[in-house]
């Protein structure tokens, strides 16, 4: 039988179209192994001569390497002499990118070998590489300063704005029978806190925004004005009650031991409306007005003891409380914040809502994406395969949302508690009683809708890596509208109002605390905002496969094949390199 002779490589091409492969390097390795299996028992080789065979199926000897390095040099020099001779002129690609067989007259690439960081062919690469890096830092340094400055800027100049947190100053004092009958004498307890209250909100200083409002305006009732508090029409309330001068003149004339000094003065808010606007601002500011009151009013007070010759020594002995203090106002908070881990359901824990919805498309993506990845069978439709990923999204967030829910619930915040009344102090009351958990859930379940498809859309428009600067984005703008006053932060930020976490907060501390509710806003928002990236899902998805397919046809424009899914699996057809791979019908099939 004739030997058989393997095609030659061409040079240039390590794995050309249609021409035999070029040897690697584990056919120079593997050589002697081979050799000897070739070999008759007198030593002599089977079909092929040792010249005929190609050099990589030849045995190993060092006389042959020897020989070879001589012919190298000497077909490097034929080379200088044909091309001018000289280092500058000389070919470098005969020394260091291929091998030339003097027998055969043909040229082998050498198999790939790494070269150093400075070695002269990675200076396109290393160019290429250091300018993407470059650009990406500065992308990275612009984006980091402009989305992180939302969030740093929050707080910008907070303490100036403190006089939009409106506090009612209403005094009742002396003013509802029977104590406007100037029995008691002239009221001052009442004008005392009045004129404080005006001085610190016309001052220089940093204060709440006092309103001084008629009683009137609340029916001379003082238990109207816990109801404007509760239905947040201010942030807190100061009631002086009818009788705040009689009671005390009284305690000191008729020495009534058991005289309290608070109550006449009432401070009314509620912690749960936002924990740390109340911790931070409008209690200590309450405490700057109680202790600015108490130097004004001591002052009166011990004057008009001194001066008033009727009260016996007897008597204010025997109500000390009377005569010091006197007036200690109290605070009355109608909803206060428990349990503290409350505090994950209403504020931290709702980042977690966020980035859950996000990494839905991640895990999610190339589960749904074997529909149309023909592996065996046909591909499904596209517009089919949209619905069905809309459809399976839906259902994923119904159940995350339960998962997150139940968190809470585990954790024994009592969504059983029954409602309170609204001018009552109730602590862990509910909106819905024994509702209250299935209601939060729906709550929760229409966030992530809100908040995940808006995400899915974007990432899938932006795509990778991208789409972890629209997280940052999503996470901060609803962060900085969600877990601040509006009162207190720029009006830049009344965008907030409109966005889904803001709603989310709202509804889960209506339904936790038993606040004001806006349910009837707080879910339409979060609807509107379902329906709307639902229109855009479909856009987004079209545009998401027009850009993969984009990218693949790019790809494959200076390769010598392009790569088609059929329902056997990818398949590689021959092409004219520099030329575009056929247009895909439906991301696939079309050119197979």
């Amino acid at each position: 039988m004739a030997p058989h002779h393997p095609p030659p490589a061409h040079r240039g091409n390590a794995t050309g179209g249609g021409g035999a492969q070029t040897p690697d390097a584990s056919n120079f390795v593997l050589a002697a192994r081979d050799s000897r299996l070739d070999n008759h028992s007198d030593g002599t080789l089977r079909g092929d001569s040792v010249e005929q065979q190609p050099i990589w199926q030849r045995p190993y000897s060092f006389q042959d390497d020897e020989r070879r390095h001589q012919q190298e040099h000497q077909h490097q020099e034929k080379q200088k002499q044909k091309h001018g001779g000289g280092s500058g002129g000389g070919d470098r690609r005969g020394e260091d990118e291929a091998y030339h067989d003097p027998e055969t007259g043909e040229h082998y690439e050498k198999p790939h070998e790494s070269v150093g960081f400075w070695h002269h062919k990675m200076s396109k690469v290393r160019k290429h590489v250091l300018l993407m890096w470059a650009k990406t830092i500065l992308i990275l340094i612009v984006a980091v300063m402009g989305i992180l400055s939302l969030y740093w800027g929050v707080l910008f100049h907070a303490e100036d704005r403190l006089r939009n947190f409106v506090v009612y100053v209403v005094d009742f004092d002396g003013q509802v029978a029977p104590y406007n009958s100037g029995a008691a004498g002239t009221p001052f307890v009442g004008e005392t806190m009045v004129n404080t209250a005006l001085q610190l909100v016309n001052g220089p200083s940093s204060s709440l925004g006092y309103t001084v409002l008629n009683p009137a305006e609340f029916g001379y009732d003082p238990i109207a004005v816990r109801q404007a508090v509760y239905d947040w029409k201010c942030w807190a309330a100061v009631v002086i009650y009818p009788n705040a001068t009689a009671l005390l003149r009284a305690a000191v004339s008729e020495g009534n031991s058991s005289y309290s000094p608070s109550g006449s003065v009432q401070y009314v808010y509620q912690t749960a409306r936002q924990e740390t606007a109340t911790y931070n601002y409008i209690r200590p500011q309450l405490d700057v007005l109680t202790m600015q009151f108490g130097k004004e009013f001591g002052r009166q007070w011990s004057e008009q003891i001194m001066n008033d010759q009727s009260l016996s020594r007897q008597a204010m002995a025997n109500a000390p409380a009377a005569v010091n203090p006197g007036i200690t106002p109290l605070q009355i908070d109608l909803r206060p914040f428990q349990p503290a881990t409350a505090t994950a359901s209403v504020s931290i824990g709702l980042i977690y809502l966020i980035i859950t919805s996000f990494f839905s498309f991640s895990f999610f993506l190339p589960i749904h994406m074997k529909y149309i990845q023909p592996q065996g069978h046909p591909p499904l439709h596209f517009w089919q395969f949209v619905i069905w990923r809309w459809v399976a999204t839906i259902v994923s967030y119904f159940f995350v949302s339960l998962g997150y829910s139940l968190v809470s619930l585990a954790m024994q915040i009592p969504f059983w508690k029954p409602p309170a009344s609204s001018v009552e102090v109730a602590f862990n009351a509910t909106a819905y009683g024994l509702g209250s958990f299935p209601v939060w859930w729906m709550v929760n379940f229409l966030g992530m809708i809100a908040l995940g498809f808006a995400s899915e859309n974007v990432a899938m428009v932006v795509g990778q890596p991208w789409a972890a600067l629209w997280l940052i984005f999503w996470v901060i703008t609803n962060v900085t509208t969600s877990f601040y006053a509006f009162e207190i932060i720029p009006t830049f930020y009344t965008f907030g109002y409109a966005w889904p976490l803001h709603q989310i907060v709202e509804a889960s501390r209506h339904i936790l605390f038993d606040l004001k509710s806006d349910m009837g806003k707080n879910i339409g928002i979060l609807v509107a905002w379902g329906v709307v990236n639902t229109a855009l899902f479909p856009i987004c998805c079209y545009i998401m496969r027009w850009k993969t397919e984009h990218g693949q046809r790019k790809e494959e424009k200076e390769k010598d094949r392009y790569v088609v899914k059929t329902t056997d699996g990818e398949k590689k057809l021959p092409k004219e390199k520099g030329e575009n791979p056929p247009l895909r019908k439906r991301g696939f099939l079309r050119g197979a």
